[in-house]
Formats: structure tokens, C-alpha cells, sequence
């Protein structure tokens, strides 16, 4: 739904941050939003609320967020300020989050699509209210790398001094039994943790009212090369969070995996395109 960034010459833009359904105006003290020198407010939609805020246009172009992408303190600032204002909204009501720089060039322009896509919204707030988003990662049992123990004797190696220079009978055919056999193992581990991935999100799924698979991160940096196998998003009723902290704990203990619980968070995941 963002429209495309505001000319250099326009002065202002409408930044809009998050629709929800609320009888009153939400609380929204001590947030600042992405525009420090403006106060956030909220536009009528009907029976729904957007939560906005007037910005200059010109630090919304898109040569300007092309720079932005380059400063990673800076855009981390933006992500950061706007994620605080959707939380604050909705720790006071079902709110539906909008992407990161959603803009419009004038505020009845921002009536006209926003109202217009009021159904959507409905359909969103119905499907999380009373209700959170939690993270849940899973790591492979070790690393493949860790498999086997330590670097395999090369072929030939003589095994005292008196035989340096002459292959040890059989070396070859052992260095090669002990590559397969370290293979094997790595794909057994790695089936292993598999397994133990579905388990998780098998019985996360019992608790869970929609899930979503998200594509598993890398190993990070500092010196975590841990594998990831699983890395998901779920919906879960607020009146049930107790039972999934519990119930990871259990598959922790269960399954000796690496299992990461986050949350809760606002429902990002399962807000749909809006």
C-alpha cells in the first residue's frame, strides 16, 4: 500500500504507521515516531483509526532511502522508531501494522486508499485480536563440522618413523571407510534434526491459531555457526502463552535441541497485505 515517495519540491507527506480499531485515541506519550519536531495523531477511517504523523517529504524520496540503506545506524533508527509506535498502539488495542516508510502526499489521499481497503483491515484485526506473534528457532543437534572428531589421517601417513616414506598397507582403503563413515554420520545428524524440527513445529502448531515457515537464517556472526532447521512465525492466543513457554521448555528437555522462543511481538506475520 505505499504509494510511491513524495517529490524533492513537495514540503510535507503523511506517514502512516498503523490501523487499528479503538474507541478512543490511544495513549501515545513519551513515543516520538520518525519525525521528532512533529507529534503523532490519528485520522478518522470510520469505525478504524490510523495512526499518523507529518513528515518532510524530502527525507522520504527515494534517493534519499537509497542513502538510508547504505547507514545502517540510520535506517536502524527509522525501523526502530516506527516499530515503537506500532507497539505502543498495540499494546492498547488490535492493531494492524503498515510497512516501514508508508506514505501519502496528502492526507485526504490517505482517507481515499486506507478507506478503501477498510475490509481488509476488519479481516486482519478479527484474525489477531487477543492475540501475539512469537518466534520460535531450532538448531541442529552440534555442527558437521564437530562430526568425527578431528581432522582424518591422510592416506599413506606412516604410523612410525621407520616407515616414513612408505605407504602403511591398506592406508588408502581406511582413509576412505573413515571418509564415508564421517559422512554418514553428518547425514544422519542432519536427518536427525530434521526430525526433531517437525516435532517442534508439529506441537507448536497444536497451540498455535496459524503459523507461517520463514526461510532459516545463516550461521551468524560471533562466532555462532550453529545450522539452523527450523525458523518460524506463530499466532497464539494471549490466554495461551504460559502453555508455549512451558511446552518449549519440555521439547528442550525432550529433544536436546537448540531451541530459541521470542516474543510476544506484535503479529507482523499474519497481518496480510494491507
Amino acid at each position: 500500500m505505499t504509494e510511491h515517495s513524495p517529490k524533492a519540491s513537495d514540503t510535507t507527506a503523511l506517514y502512516v504507521y498503523a490501523v487499528c480499531r479503538t474507541e478512543g485515541s490511544p495513549a501515545l506519550d513519551g513515543v516520538s515516531g520518525v519525525a521528532r519536531d512533529e507529534p503523532l495523531r490519528t485520522l478518522p477511517l470510520g469505525s478504524l483509526t490510523a495512526i499518523v504523523q507529518t513528515v518532510r517529504a524530502a527525507e522520504f524520496t527515494d534517493e534519499a532511502w537509497q542513502e538510508r540503506l547504505t547507514d545502517e545506524p540510520e535506517l536502524e533508527r527509522y525501523a526502530r522508531a516506527h516499530h515503537e509506535v506500532v507497539s505502543a498502539v498495540a499494546a492498547q488495542a488490535p492493531t494492524v501494522p503498515l510497512p516501514l516508510a508508508t506514505l501519502y502526499n496528502a492526507e485526504d489521499r490517505a482517507e481515499v486508499v486506507l478507506g478503501n481497503e477498510s475490509a481488509r483491515f476488519h479481516a486482519a484485526l478479527e484474525r489477531i485480536a487477543h492475540h501475539a506473534e512469537w518466534g520460535v528457532k531450532v538448531y541442529a543437534t552440534g555442527s558437521p563440522g564437530d562430526v568425527g572428531g578431528g581432522a582424518a589421517q591422510r592416506p599413506g601417513t606412516p604410523s612410525t618413523p621407520g616407515d616414513r616414506g612408505r605407504p602403511a598397507p591398506g592406508a588408502g582403503r581406511a582413509y576412505l571407510e573413515r571418509k564415508r563413515n564421517l559422512q554418514a554420520r553428518r547425514e544422519q545428524q542432519r536427518e536427525e534434526s530434521l526430525r526433531v524440527a517437525e516435532t517442534v513445529d508439529t506441537r507448536v502448531c497444536r497451540i498455535a491459531k496459524a503459523s507461517r515457515r520463514l526461510r532459516p537464517h545463516g550461521p551468524g556472526a560471533a562466532g555462532d555457526h550453529r545450522v539452523q532447521v527450523l525458523n518460524a512465525a506463530y499466532l497464539v492466543a494471549e490466554r495461551r502463552s504460559a502453555e508455549l513457554e512451558l511446552l518449549v521448555k519440555d521439547l528442550r528437555e525432550s529433544t536436546g535441541a537448540g531451541i530459541e522462543l521470542s516474543g510476544p511481538w506484535v503479529p507482523y506475520s499474519f497481518v496480510g497485505e494491507v
